[in-house]
């Protein structure tokens, strides 16, 4: 079995010849087949070009290492409980590390990590910050299912580096993405033009544009969410679940197909790709209240993506881009994808606070129509 290091794991991602010479540079119109790095340098200022292309160099050893899966050893081994008493399995701090090492040299000022409880300092002269949660779906790691990486890239302010630079509104931020490690690993960014995609070339080792422009489908029959939790749900959100469910013989005379992976990052490049909607609310359990997702380092990459991707994102009452944190692990609650769909959504949010759960939410629910 292969040892789970973070040296052997980035030996093994190097780059490798495809037994031809790649393209380095983007002479026309960036298209699918251009290299990554190429098309970057193309597309973005070379401070924001140069922290996406270390994103996804960094991103290479853990692709790699998931790739061997078993073989590499337990990396879905738990490791005792994180800094807020969440769950640490290996690859969690694994990748953590192949990302803090992986992003010193690319102009990053500091990296605000879900591992760690503080932020840390890379580069003195970087003028941008990153916020990154290393490994989304650990709990998917034994079951081989999508997983995989979230960050939100932050214009660094002037003077001596602290947390409280982190805490800019959403609409602040500079670039935005995802790794994918699936059946194929993809790299899905914005830089506030339209959201693109590029995936990993199995040959080179490189990545590789996929996809330009990606706009969310509108029309789809999908929702997604946790319905085990179902007898927690704030009444806007088991109304709009209930309407789904009754299919074509309730109000929205159209049958739906619930998908829930459990690793957001899977369900974001679902819904860009094929549209529909994420809901993981706020409920009623003890330590729910106020959501689970974290804004700075997912909710507000998500939220940048899904709007350049046409869509809408927001906690039920806000939308998510708009809203001022107040610490560097706050949690939030998130809803997101098609237009129409989160659109309806919040109707249902604004007649639950202006009747307060009065019969609107009775069995024929409300915005039945």
């Amino acid at each position: 079995m292969r040892n789970l290091s973070y040296s052997s794991a980035l030996r093994s991602a190097a780059p490798r010849s495809s037994g031809g010479e790649r393209e380095r540079t983007v002479t026309m119109t960036p298209r699918v087949g251009h290299d990554l790095d190429a098309v970057l340098s193309a597309i973005a200022s070379p401070e924001i070009a140069r922290v996406l292309s270390g994103v996804a160099s960094a991103a290479l050893p853990v692709a790699n290492l998931i790739r061997w899966g078993g073989l590499s050893g337990a990396f879905d081994a738990p490791l005792g409980p994180g800094h807020d008493g969440t769950a640490q399995k290996a690859l969690d701090v694994f990748a953590d590390k192949a990302f803090v090492n992986g992003l010193k040299g690319a102009g990053v000022r500091g990296i605000v990590s879900e591992e760690r409880d503080e932020p840390v300092s890379l580069d003195e002269t970087g003028t941008l910050l990153l916020a990154i949660d290393p490994l989304d779906g650990s709990n998917n790691i034994d079951a081989n299912v999508s997983i995989g990486t979230l960050f939100s890239v932050l214009d660094s302010p002037g003077g001596g580096f602290a947390p409280a630079a982190f805490l800019q509104w959403g609409v602040a931020q500079r670039a935005a993405g995802f790794i994918l490690y699936g059946p194929h690993t993809d790299f899905m960014f914005t830089i506030g033009s339209g959201v693109h995609m590029a995936t990993l070339d199995p040959d080179s080792n490189a990545f590789r544009m996929t996809g330009f422009d990606l706009r969310i489908p509108s029309g789809t029959a999908e929702f997604a969410i946790n319905a085990s939790n179902s007898r927690y749900w704030p009444a806007p959100v088991r109304a709009y679940i209930d309407d789904c469910l009754e299919g074509d013989e309730g109000p929205r005379r159209r049958n739906f197909n619930m998908r829930w992976v459990g690793s957001v990052v899977a369900d974001v490049y679902r819904i860009v790709v094929r549209g529909g909607v994420y809901l993981y609310p706020q409920d009623s359990r003890e330590g729910y209240e106020h959501g689970r997702l974290r804004l700075l380092y997912e909710a507000n990459p998500i939220a940048m993506l899904i709007e350049q991707a046409g869509g809408v994102a927001i906690d039920g009452f806000n939308r998510i881009l708009d809203i001022a944190p107040q610490s560097l692990h706050m949690r939030t609650p998130l809803i997101f994808g098609s237009k129409d769909k989160v659109e309806r959504i919040a109707g249902y949010y604004r007649d639950s606070r202006a009747e307060h759960e009065a019969p609107l939410f009775a069995r024929r629910g409300l915005l039945r129509r």
